[in-house]
């Protein structure tokens, strides 16, 4: 297949051009097999590399766990959790969102050093590290407040974060070459600027710091992992990991990482890219670095020609290589440029059920004119002027009344439509949208008819 070649001739353009001394790439999406490619002195589809801060993205899913397990509440200040000696009112939404404030290490130089704390010491230091903004203030990337969340999550579970990890994620979706320590090691390098030197980095084991930046894995655990956060539904449809509402949740922007460009977002755990153009696309993952290790894993959401469960993933053994980054993002666009998905025939359905029926066609409201239609089982709406391609209000009956109904996903989710209808006929004739009137003709506010 063409796109495959296309793909691999990608690769080997950053490796050589980049100078990564290994490289390994995949691409998961649900209607083709799992395409992988290394390049490289000493690497193959086995070989593990460090993943950095993709790490960021499990634990994120672990906290979520036990949210929704009811261990806990995103504004559940850490101190009710976990022993802290200081910052134990910040809460692990904000925590998780990077917006606590929170400074970006823990105490001491540990990135010269190289030597990171126990969890003993995490926490006895933790009065020592400063909060460098007002909570909530603005985005500020913090590995110590992720680090505490993953420790937090241990002691909620009653192990290790590592154990935890292991057995809630790890095992049950099947990712078995991703490990906090590696047995198929890759060597990482820095090379130099100005030869073509590389000098290999220590392993370093990043101690308590681990739940922000520890792992390893292969390009394909990888690839599987973004597919996931960005199609739960397709990669884990009985919601063994996480449900896929809860996922979304995990992808609903928190906050802009650059108040200047605002460029790209990051949710609850989560790096969101949006991608030029007039669609609505989001790569929603996380990149990573790690002495001698850059990488990165993403997957794709939204777009016309976009596969289900289609992720990207890619991991070079070279600290100094920003392009190993920008190829999982890269290929993802290729992969809906080259070879999209199959456009499946539209194959007549069901009618609206009878009590929706009199809802379907045009309405008023606030001045505009909407489009109310039945599709996928469920009552939608848009705007009649609104580009084609934004997605549709969404409703779902309240509490079975079919006369109430909660908007579920689009324009003014969470709000409520509740329907008037004829007393004679049971035909709607007057609805409440978020509390604004909408009817069959044009009205003015004072009820003025045009």
């Amino acid at each position: 297949m063409r796109a495959p070649q296309q793909y691999e001739r990608m690769t080997r353009k950053v490796q050589a051009e980049a100078r990564v001394p290994a490289l390994s790439v995949a691409v998961h999406r649900a209607d083709r097999p799992m395409w992988t490619f290394q390049v490289g002195e000493g690497v193959d589809a086995a070989s593990q590399l460090r993943m950095g801060s993709i790490t960021k993205t499990f634990t994120a899913v672990l906290v979520m766990q036990c949210r929704d397990a009811g261990l806990l509440d995103l504004d559940d200040q850490i101190a009710r959790h976990l022993p802290v000696k200081a910052h134990g009112e910040l809460t692990v939404g904000r925590m998780l969102a990077h917006v606590s404030g929170l400074q970006r290490e823990p105490h001491g130089d540990v990135w010269d050093t190289m030597r990171a704390p126990g969890l003993e010491d995490l926490l006895a230091q933790l009065d020592r590290a400063e909060q460098v903004l007002r909570p909530g203030l603005r985005f500020h990337y913090s590995n110590l407040a992720i680090a505490l969340l993953g420790h937090l999550v241990g002691r909620l579970r009653g192990g290790t974060w590592a154990e935890v990890l292991q057995e809630r994620i790890l095992d049950p979706f099947g990712l078995h070459d991703t490990a906090v320590t590696p047995s198929r090691p890759v060597t990482g390098y820095q090379v130099d600027a100005w030869s073509d030197y590389a000098h290999p980095e220590p392993p370093t084991d990043f101690g308590a710091v681990g739940p922000a930046a520890q792992l390893w894995s292969t390009a394909a655990d990888l690839a599987r992992w973004a597919a996931f956060l960005a199609d739960p539904r397709e990669m884990d449809p009985n919601g063994t990991i996480l449900s896929a509402a809860t996922v979304e949740e995990m992808r609903a922007p928190q906050v802009v990482t650059e108040d200047v460009l605002w460029a790209r977002g990051f949710g609850l755990g989560l790096i969101l890219h949006p991608r030029p153009g007039g669609e609505r696309i989001v790569h929603v993952g996380h990149d990573g670095a790690m002495p001698g290790f850059l990488a990165g894993a993403y997957g794709r959401v939204g777009g016309a020609g976009t596969p289900k469960a289609l992720g990207a993933a890619a991991l070079g053994s070279s600290g100094t290589a920003g392009e190993i980054c920008e190829l999982p993002h890269d290929l993802l666009d290729a992969v809906v440029e080259q070879d999209p998905a199959d456009i499946a025939s539209w194959v007549p359905g069901p009618p609206a059920p009878a009590v929706y029926r009199s809802i379907l066609g045009r309405w008023w409201g606030e001045g505009f004119e909407y489009a109310f239609s039945w599709r996928d089982g469920s009552l939608h709406a848009r705007p009649v002027d609104a580009p084609g391609k934004r997605p549709p209000a969404v409703f779902a009956p309240v509490d079975g009344s079919p006369d109430v109904l909660r908007t579920v996903s689009g324009r003014e989710a969470g709000e409520l439509l509740r329907l008037t209808r004829d007393p004679e006929t049971g035909d709607v004739v007057r609805m409440h949208w978020a509390t604004y009137r909408f009817t069959r003709g044009q009205e003015a506010f004072d009820g003025y008819r045009f």
